[in-house]
């Protein structure tokens, strides 16, 4: 079996790189770290990859709103090897600040496939501060990297996550099913006493793909849940499992997300 190849952004800020490569290859992948300049190059061809992915971190530092340099140099550099890219069965993924980066550059929502236009933002938080928590999301279409979960809780922590955007495009983005993910009350809600949406983004909004489903920005982390003990009720769940004389599992929920992308290529 041919494992698919994950390229993984990095640089000027972008700062899970590594975190997001061990995630793809504990789900099956092969993945490379280029930084943005290498790629620029030459010295990487974007083409010898199925899945990019742009990790979370603070690219040039938000100065000029979370993810907009970042997605300025992709537009003046790469935007015609990333459009091209984008005509093949391919898949992509933005998480958090990467999520910010693939809005700015336009590839999110890309109603009607107008790549390159910026049609939501994801602004300050209502609460304007930095926020670290865990939060339960439900998954809400068929998005080939969400296959088979329906209900998942996972780390957030940003400061510019709440999801704006006109009521004309929102209405548009309902109809065609481009919410994937939604802040919920579940599990980890129980535990925390805190606002199941912890940014005041419309709708409750977490996630959202393009209209091939094969593009998805998501504010919270997968990489960082890809092991049962990352869960903040991980003693809880564990004394469950005991007393219950099941064996406790290694992986978390996160990691889900990563081998949904590797399956996807395995069954073509």
């Amino acid at each position: 079996m041919i494992k698919p190849k994950a390229i993984v952004f990095s640089g000027y800020g972008l700062n899970c790189e590594e975190e997001t490569k061990y995630a793809f290859e504990l789900a099956g992948s092969q993945a490379d770290i280029v930084h943005i300049n290498d790629l620029i190059a030459g010295y990487y061809n974007i083409d010898n990859y199925q899945i990019l992915a742009i990790p979370g971190g603070f690219a040039y530092g938000d100065d000029t709103g979370s993810g907009n340099a970042y997605a300025l140099k992709m537009k003046n550099h790469l935007w015609e090897k990333i459009l091209n890219f984008i005509k093949k069965d391919v898949l992509i993924i933005g998480i958090c600040n990467g999520f910010q980066v693939l809005v700015n550059l336009g590839l999110l929502p890309a109603l009607n496939k107008a790549y390159g236009k910026r049609e939501v933002a994801l602004d300050h938080n209502s609460l304007p501060r930095y926020n670290v928590r865990w939060v339960d999301l439900e998954m809400k279409n068929n998005s080939p990297w969400l296959r088979g979960i329906k209900n998942i809780s996972l780390p957030i922590a940003h400061g510019e996550g709440k999801f704006t955007t006109s009521v004309k495009t929102l209405k548009k983005l309902k109809e065609r099913k481009l919410i994937c993910a939604q802040f919920v009350k579940g599990d980890i809600y129980q535990y925390q006493h805190l606002p199941a949406n912890p940014n005041g983004a419309m709708e409750n909004i977490a996630g959202i793909t393009d209209e091939t489903k094969r593009i998805l920005g998501i504010m919270p982390h997968p990489e960082r849940a890809i092991f049962f003990h990352q869960q903040p009720n991980f003693p809880y769940l564990k004394e469950r499992y005991l007393r219950g004389s099941q064996s406790i599992p290694r992986f978390g929920p996160g990691l889900k997300i990563f081998q949904n992308s590797v399956n996807y290529f395995n069954s073509l």
